[in-house]
């Protein structure tokens, strides 16, 4: 249970300062300013936290040890599977704490420089490492961070684009960084040539090339054959696919407004939209 969940007075006041720094920021507002929202005094809110620090700490707590968790689930997997749920469970767990939160993230690293602080390098450092794989050189490396940012960075910055879109473009943008390298560079995955790897499942059951997503009349990092016109992406990747297939059986947003959303033409939304699920193929 998260303190959002919890009863009691000191859960009231973590949601009171969270509601306060949303709406003014950490540096404007004050530990009388909160007392004043719940109608209690100071010492009432110095009782429960000794200082405006420490409760940024712990609104940060449930985001910091969802981080952690989901390294600890990363550790146990083989590197190339490993790679992969981290960089899924990492996006997801930004757009659980896509909140007011995200923007508190920022706040953590400049006001707290103890333990929490220290646990967040830690967090940054192991990720990397996973994402970069055993014996990583300096371009593996150098991904790796890129991919990490890569998977977060989007859900502060971004906070306008729908959750499943952003999820979404997110595996997208870093499975291309990854598996196709960027433009004019050979076909790779961080930590070898993917192609030099068995095919093996990913998390949704669809056989991939050293673990990544892709979809199944797709073999990553297999070279494109072409350049791609300017302008208007031709096709969906398989993750934006999926989301755009959430959102229109939500009945949330018209075929206009997830073509815009993701870049593309309507009618390559409904080209996407009419395809059998279960024998998807995503045309480069």
């Amino acid at each position: 249970m998260t303190w959002e969940e919890a009863d009691g007075t000191r859960s009231r006041i973590l949601r009171a300062a969270l509601d306060l720094f949303a709406e003014q920021g950490y540096q404007r507002t004050s530990l009388r300013q909160i007392a004043e929202r719940l109608q209690l005094t100071k010492a009432a809110i110095l009782y429960h936290f000794p200082s405006k620090a420490h409760l940024l700490t712990a609104l940060g707590e449930p985001f910091i040890r969802d981080l952690e968790t989901l390294l600890a689930k990363a550790e146990t997997l083989p590197a190339e599977r490993a790679r992969w749920v981290l960089l899924e469970d990492w996006v997801d767990t930004m757009l659980a704490h896509r909140g007011p939160l995200g923007m508190l993230f920022h706040d953590l690293a400049l006001v707290e420089r103890g333990s929490t602080y220290h646990r967040l390098v830690r967090i940054a450092m192991r990720a990397n490492e996973i994402v970069a794989g055993p014996d990583a050189g300096r371009r593996e490396r150098v991904r790796a961070v890129q991919a990490i940012a890569m998977c977060s960075d989007p859900v502060v910055f971004l906070i306008d684009v729908p959750a499943p879109v952003l999820r979404a473009d997110m595996l997208d943008g870093v499975r291309r960084l990854l598996v196709e390298g960027p433009p004019g560079e050979e076909p790779h995955a961080v930590g070898g040539h993917a192609a030099d790897r068995p095919d093996e499942p990913s998390a949704n059951g669809t056989a991939t090339a050293g673990g990544a997503p892709t979809s199944t009349g797709e073999r990553a990092g297999a070279p494109r054959v072409g350049r791609r016109r300017p302008g208007r992406p031709r096709s969906m990747s398989p993750e934006q696919v999926q989301a755009a297939r959430r959102m229109h059986l939500a009945g949330t947003h018209s075929a206009d407004e997830i073509a815009a959303s993701f870049g593309v033409s309507r009618a390559t939304v409904y080209r996407h939209l009419d395809q059998d699920p279960n024998n998807e193929t995503v045309s480069g």
